[in-house]
């Protein structure tokens, strides 16, 4: 499988008042996992003109009197490239008996899930499957659950068009996806047909980044737009939309129709 979602539980090891936003330090300690499984592969990761994974933010309850020893929190990590999977692995095992660092807070990892079934943000897939996805669906409704943006035209746009969010999603589908299964460029006419939206702000290193959150419904006419756009919202739940995916940035889930 060369798309995997895992996730990485961990425990508050004081009583710091942990930070609203951690996508750098997330990120950084993402890194350098990857460099104790594989300096080689980290290197070359670092190195990327385009971010072969997607990072959440730390996911979980912030209690309002301030954090407690042994609070559980989350991290959901989705790799693009199925080589990143054992070095990634072997990294986060080294460090299950030693404190990481998170900004200034201490966190112990409580449990690695790595298996589907075995947590509920947990998934895999592969390009060959995504590639046959079924039913195919004119109407594709998107949750953006963290601050969603684009670059458009030198400027930030946090409103996720149709365009933006597909055309983001074709680019990095053909940057990981194997040759015979990549798409020709394609003009969008997809529409939003609803939406529930509101801006978000989280404090970066160089600023507040503004994002839209909240959920998207598109409408394709054309019955091959409709076939790639598909599959694209599903190959979203791991690659992420939009800017800084590596750092907590455009995390997706696709609306199923019950």
């Amino acid at each position: 499988m060369n798309l995997q979602s895992l996730v990485i539980q961990l425990g508050a090891a004081s009583e710091n008042t942990i930070p609203a936003t951690l996508g750098r330090a997330i990120h950084a300690q993402f890194l350098q996992w990857l460099t104790l499984g594989n300096p080689q592969i980290a290197t070359a990761v670092h190195d990327s003109q385009e971010s072969p994974f997607s990072l959440s933010g730390l996911i979980g309850y912030r209690r309002k009197q301030g954090t407690q020893l042994g609070d559980d929190f989350l991290i959901r990590i989705s790799l693009l490239d199925g080589n990143l999977i054992a070095p990634l692995l072997k990294g986060v095992e080294s460090c299950q008996d030693k404190a990481i660092y998170l900004g200034k807070c201490p966190f112990v990892i409580r449990s690695i899930y790595s298996l589907p079934e075995t947590h509920p943000l947990v998934c895999c897939s592969d390009y060959n499957i995504l590639l046959n996805t079924s039913p195919i669906e004119n109407d594709i409704t998107l949750e953006f659950i963290s601050p969603t943006s684009f670059k458009q035209h030198q400027n930030i746009q946090p409103f996720p068009l149709p365009e933006l969010v597909f055309g983001n999603l074709l680019r990095r589908w053909n940057r990981f996806a194997p040759t015979e299964l990549q798409f020709s460029q394609i003009e969008w006419q997809g529409l939003v047909s609803a939406f529930e939206l509101k801006t978000h702000a989280l404090k970066m290193a160089g600023g507040a980044e503004i994002g839209a959150v909240g959920w998207v419904k598109y409408h394709f006419l054309d019955p091959e737009q409709a076939r790639i756009a598909n599959i694209l919202a599903n190959f979203a739940v791991f690659s992420g939309v939009g800017r800084k995916t590596s750092m907590g940035m455009g995390q997706v889930k696709l609306k199923v129709k019950s």
